[in-house]
């Protein structure tokens, strides 16, 4: 190499060392009195292109921009690049000049660094705004956020499946974003990768940036964003520091208000083709470690992105610049907005109602620029806005919506998926549009199945808002401005082991309360067609039925010709931890089981599962036809939610988390004694508010409680027959952090009680 360089370059090398390089071998070559780079490349024809366009730039850059740039150093026979023998394999060769300074990732950058890098950034690209070169305007390539999709098939060399469903979200939302303005965002070459290995400082100042070879003809606002990203990527908080940046890059080259609107994604999306990249070298390559330098901190950002709302930091930025930011219409507008076509009766949650616009997994978005964590609305169960139930529904709904009456695979595909969760009795499944339909739907197919009418009913249970439903639900019912209890209805009291007749404290509690109840049974005039109840009673206050307590029922049920129905809408698909379906805690299985909320994630979906027998009684009466249950994108959305309870081991999360949570709870229970109870498994958890050390509900407590974590952004509701209770059952993303933060939050309201 020293010989090949003294008749090459004439220099007289002492000392030469290798460099680290992404996909090229670098040389440090070290004279009497100067420093080099020799950098080598495959011998390929785009490759010597890039590299000559590169070149191009680099001596552009010279001519009007002075020495804060490596500079080509030609051959003796004046060229820049050459083909040479290294190693024994032809090599494209050329010399640059080397750079003094430290890289900004071996100091601490201060303020008035990140302010340097933005003026720094900015004289580059009014440098490089009136140069032109085709082989870079031609160049399309993962590493430009403009060609962002073309790291769409790394995605899955992603291990961890809830790593890629986030990178999958971030895609999604540069879609949704980014792409319907991108033809009218400024372009230029760029830098394209000022990150912390490729800037070098000297007094607070950065001096200097080396390593063009990701240049591109890109949008001009991406500079700013892959410079902020690598420069906020270790920060808690990213965006106090990217404003430093964006405020002194403003200053020298004016910034446009679309660019500034798109820049929250554009940071987003740079993050993701990093993290792509890696797990692709990874695949490819499990000793390079280059590729994988910066991948912890791109990740940990990544996360840190889901908390900031895109509205807070799209006002932030534009705060930075001195753009005016569009103020949303005030809760009170919206409030009357809403009230003037929608009945008072459909209520809002807290005192102060919630303007939401986006949400992403267990984060929700208010219009002002609020992140609030959702530790309550188990309807979107894998996650607000979770990008492989969304892509789903997306792609199907392109090809094909219809109803039941034609043939279609999403229909018997799914139904199979499901079945395939249940006992080989439970083998026939009908799709509806809603939990309170399946509930409709149970209770007709028990009438049809037993030939009797009197349904018993669970004290304060809840089975959706259909005529028959309300009918089925102390819950509404027995409301002060309720109907009433109809005449076919048994209600029997909630064996309740907390503030019920029999507690804890009593042997085989479930059993007594089981016995009580079947001297209901045993005491009507008529056979009982059905049972219903849910496992765990949600609306009782989270209440589950003590142990041993379904077997006794279920068996006296059948024993005078009934069904037993388990409503496990609030329950299932693995919400409980321990257990995929609520009545398996039990250990009993019912004839009938209803699902709603969850199955699809929040699309209107129900299903009713029963057994081969059940079903055949039904076969007789009427057709029964959905005009929209089991259509092909309902199906296709409810597999997608399979899909990510078992790739993301969302059952085996909410049983870690659920026991965290719990035992979290429970010690404010040893330190409060307002805090009367904890109970529930899994992420469905009930916490009873009561007067100090005592039974006695504390209604306006829990009011408070509840109200002062919604002024803290984080989400949680009331319930139970005095509205006592806070309850919560997050989405099954929810995080240990997720649940400190809920934690600190209750204990800091609690102090002040």
């Amino acid at each position: 190499m020293k010989e090949k360089l003294h008749i090459e370059f004439g220099l007289e090398a002492l000392e030469i060392g290798k460099l680290n390089g992404y996909d090229n071998s670098n040389y440090l070559i070290k004279t009497s009195g100067k420093k080099y780079i020799f950098k080598t490349y495959p011998e390929k024809e785009d490759i010597y292109d890039l590299i000559e366009a590169e070149n191009k730039t680099l001596l552009h850059l010279l001519r009007v921009n002075g020495e804060t740039f490596p500079t080509p150093i030609p051959f003796k026979d004046t060229s820049y690049i050459k083909v040479l023998t290294i190693d024994g394999k032809n090599k494209i060769c050329r010399m640059l000049s080397f750079l003094e300074g430290t890289f900004w990732g071996d100091v601490t950058p201060s303020k008035t660094s990140y302010k340097s890098l933005g003026t720094f950034l900015a004289k580059l690209d009014l440098s490089l705004q009136k140069f032109t070169n085709y082989t870079i305007k031609s160049r399309t390539w993962e590493w430009d956020i403009a060609s962002l999709e073309l790291n769409a098939s790394y995605i899955d060399d992603i291990a961890n499946a809830k790593d890629r469903n986030l990178v999958r979200y971030f895609f999604q939302q540069y879609k949704e974003i980014v792409q319907p303005i991108s033809q009218t965002l400024r372009k230029q070459v760029i830098h394209n990768d000022a990150n912390e290995w490729n800037l070098l400082v000297k007094d607070d100042q950065v001096s200097g940036i080396i390593d063009f070879g990701d240049i591109a003809y890109s949008y001009l606002i991406n500079e700013l964003a892959v410079a902020i990203t690598y420069a906020c990527y270790d920060k808690e908080d990213p965006i106090p520091w990217a404003c430093i940046i964006l405020e002194s890059y403003h200053r020298i080259l004016p910034l446009e208000e679309k660019e500034v609107s798109v820049l929250y994604y554009l940071i987003a999306a740079r993050l993701c083709i990093s993290v792509c990249n890696s797990a692709h070298a990874k695949k490819a390559d499990s000793t390079n470690t280059y590729a994988s330098v910066s991948e912890v901190n791109a990740w940990k950002m990544l996360y840190r992105l889901l908390k900031i709302n895109p509205i807070y930091a799209e006002n932030t930025f534009r705060k930075a610049v001195g753009f005016a930011i569009e103020k949303p219409i005030s809760i009170n507008e919206a409030v009357h907005q809403r009230n003037q076509h929608i009945s008072a009766i459909v209520s809002t949650s807290y005192h102060r109602p919630i303007y939401m616009v986006r949400s992403a997994f267990q984060y929700m978005y208010d219009a002002y620029g609020n992140t609030f964590l959702d530790a309550y609305n188990n309807i979107p169960h894998v996650g607000h806005s979770h990008p492989q139930v969304v892509e789903a529904g997306q792609r199907q709904m392109a090809k094909l919506n219809t109803n039941t009456r034609y043939l279609y695979d999403q229909l018997p595909e799914y139904a199979a998926r499901l079945v395939a969760k249940f006992p080989e009795s439970l083998s026939k499944v009908f799709f509806i549009n809603s939990g309170s339909a399946a509930s409709d739907l149970a209770i007709r197919l028990a009438k049809a199945h037993t030939g009797f009418e009197k349904i018993m009913v669970m004290e304060s249970g809840y089975h959706g808002n259909t005529q028959t439903s309300i009918d089925i639900s102390d819950y509404k019912f027995n409301n002060p401005k309720g109907q009433g209890q109809k005449e076919y209805i048994i209600k029997t009291p909630i064996p309740d082991t907390y503030k019920g007749k029999y507690t804890a404290e009593h042997k085989n509690a479930g059993q007594i309360y089981g016995q009580e109840a079947v001297a209901q049974i045993q005491n009507t005039t008529d056979p009982v067609a059905a049972f219903i109840t849910e496992p765990v009673v949600g609306c009782a206050g989270q209440i589950p039925l003590a142990e041993g307590y379904l077997d006794v029922v279920y068996k006296a049920i059948r024993a005078q010709g009934g069904v037993c129905i388990s409503d496990e809408v609030q329950t299932g698909f693995g919400r409980l931890g321990d257990h995929y379906w609520g009545y398996e805690a039990h250990q009993v299985i019912p004839d009938i089981v209803i699902m709603g909320k969850p199955i699809a994630n929040g699309h209107p979906m129900g299903a009713v599962i029963c057994t081969q027998e059940i079903a055949a009684s039904f076969d007789k009466g009427v057709e029964f036809f959905s005009s929209f249950g089991g259509n092909p994108v309902s199906c296709a959305i409810a597999t997608a939610v399979l899909d990510v309870i078992e790739e993301e081991n969302l059952q085996e999360n909410a049983k870690i988390i659920g026991d965290y949570y719990k035992s979290c709870l429970q010690k404010l229970k040893k330190t409060y004694s307002c805090i009367g109870d904890v109970r529930g498994s899994g992420l469905f958890l009930g916490i009873e508010i009561v007067h100090d050390n005592t039974l006695k509900p504390n209604t306006a407590l829990a009011d408070r409680i509840k109200n002062e974590l919604r002024n803290q952004h984080i989400l949680i509701s009331t319930d139970g027959p005095y509205n006592n209770v806070l309850k919560t059952k997050p989405a099954l993303c929810f995080t240990k952090e997720n649940v400190d933060m809920v934690i600190r939050a209750l204990d800091g309201v609690l102090r002040k009680h």
